[in-house]
């Protein structure tokens, strides 16, 4: 299974590099590291349809599907036909 959420499309990123204070001092590179989505196992009911799906979404993806509603997300995201 893909990191990244279903929802949101948040995938992994390259953080990292060097402090502006190694920068204005020396070259020192600390090299960059992959950071990942806050991803969830969340188990969501969708009334509409009257069943229940698991997914791995992200917290900022668990916010969405409480405000918008879970149908409607889902079928936006594409999830769901």
């Amino acid at each position: 299974m893909a990191k990244t959420c279903p929802i949101t499309k948040q995938g992994s990123r390259m953080g990292g590099g060097y402090s502006n204070r190694t920068r204005a001092t020396k070259f020192n590179p600390t090299g960059m590291n992959r950071k990942y989505p806050n991803l969830q196992k969340k188990k969501v009911y969708i009334p509409e349809l009257k069943k229940s799906i698991t997914l791995r979404i992200s917290t900022g993806g668990m916010r969405t599907l409480t405000k918008n509603g879970a149908f409607a997300t889902l079928k936006k995201a594409g999830v769901i036909k």
